[in-house]
């Protein structure tokens, strides 16, 4: 039998109700022929409540019990599902990421999936069982302790068993219908995308675009995963949701295919830093050590033998990013006059493969901000997309005059 992979997220699986609505869609694949791998979520809101209930117990946790808890709630949902399917005379049962098993290097909270073997599910679908509905989110290390993959764990779950079981497709279902253009909460004329290819989707889902997990669309990518983005919510069991495909199955498409954006951002310039070889590697090897995500990267002109370094980061991140560069000044590993935090400041980026064949991107951008009376401050540029820092008060102007001036409500 064909395999199909079906993940629903916090939202879709959110109450009993959600969970037979996202069963019915389940049972309506069986009867089209598909032995199904279901892959769920916590129920909305639980995995910050066990979260919460493991920082309020230990604020300095041990990770590996970290794991064991916040794991919990996938197991809830996966047996509750497996239930709901069992009522409807479908053959299902579920499974814990230890009983696949999907093996996971040790790095508990930010676990990396290293292998799936099929053996044990492939072997329950030869004997009758129509759907596998496995926890998202967990695995276990080589040291047989659960481990989790980090928030939105889930979507890589399901896209590692996609290329693992060679699924025809996998369907990721949440409370969206598809990608859009823009985020439709700030842009009415947000439109959605019927395709939309992977790097322009792994590009808006590092940049801000909550739909799918980076490290998902990264996995999709390298094992052509099929990946179709649709809502649970919707009573159409056949809506067509966006398909997330290779480039070379888009026939046509706009220059920019979108615009993201991310409100919690930071500024963080280093003051007069000695410029010499050497010296980025002093400043951001700490930083990485101490686990900041640093983005957007400005060095300013050398003056005197000094320079100013301009980067950013996540606003939660910043206290950790002063504390990392601050010690290693005090080591002796470089010198500064100044750091300056900056976290008022929002970043507007605009994506396209089509940017690669047409001139004058930037320059548009750029206008059309400057039209608008917003200054930038920082700004960033790749093969298919450009990125800039501006005051967060203007971000939702930003990111609607960018749709209207690329006329992204408009089909290519």
């Amino acid at each position: 039998m064909p395999v199909l992979v079906m993940k629903f997220g916090g939202t879709s699986v959110a109450t009993l109700d959600r969970i037979r609505r996202a069963a019915k869609r389940v049972g309506v694949e069986v009867s089209r022929g598909y032995d199904v791998i279901v892959i769920v979520s916590a129920m909305a809101g639980e995995t910050n409540k066990l979260v919460g209930y493991v920082s309020d117990t230990s604020p300095l946790f041990d990770a590996r019990e970290y794991d064991a808890v916040v794991s919990s709630g996938e197991n809830v949902t996966a047996g509750l599902m497996a239930l709901t399917l069992q009522e409807m005379d479908i053959p299902a049962r579920s499974w814990q990421g230890w009983q696949v098993p999907l093996r996971t290097t040790s790095a508990h909270s930010q676990a990396r999936i290293e292998e799936i073997p099929t053996h044990n599910i492939t072997a329950k679908f030869g004997e009758g069982m129509k759907v596998a509905v496995v926890a998202g989110f967990q695995g276990i290390s080589p040291e047989g302790r659960i481990t989790t993959l980090g928030r939105g764990g889930s979507d890589t779950t399901a896209v590692a068993f996609a290329a693992a079981f060679g699924a025809e497709r996998c369907d990721i279902y949440t409370d969206v219908d598809g990608v859009y253009t823009t985020d439709p909460r700030i842009c009415e004329k947000a439109r959605k995308l019927d395709r939309i290819a992977f790097e322009e989707m792994l590009e808006l889902a590092s940049l801000g675009a909550k739909v799918l997990q980076t490290r998902s669309v990264e996995l999709a990518m390298r094992y052509k995963v099929k990946l179709r983005v649709l809502s649970s919510l919707s009573e159409q069991t056949d809506a067509s949701g966006t398909i997330v495909c290779d480039e070379e199955d888009i026939m046509e498409s706009n220059v920019v295919a979108g615009v993201a954006h991310s409100r919690d951002e930071a500024k963080m310039t280093l003051v007069s830093v000695e410029d010499r070889p050497g010296i980025a590697s002093s400043i951001f090897t700490p930083l990485a050590e101490a686990g900041v995500n640093v983005d957007m990267i400005v060095q300013n002109i050398s003056e005197d033998g000094r320079t100013d370094m301009t980067f950013s980061c996540p606003t939660d991140q910043v206290k950790r990013a002063e504390k990392a560069l601050h010690d290693a000044r005090a080591a002796g590993h470089m010198a500064f006059s100044d750091l300056k935090a900056d976290t008022g400041v929002a970043k507007v980026s605009v994506v396209g493969i089509g940017m690669r064949s047409h001139a004058g991107v930037a320059a548009k951008m750029f206008r059309v901000l400057a039209q608008e009376g917003i200054n930038i401050k920082v700004i960033t540029t790749s093969e298919i997309k450009i990125s800039v820092l501006i005051d967060r008060k203007y971000m939702e102007l930003a990111v609607q005059a960018l749709h209207d001036a690329f006329e992204l409500e408009k089909a290519g």
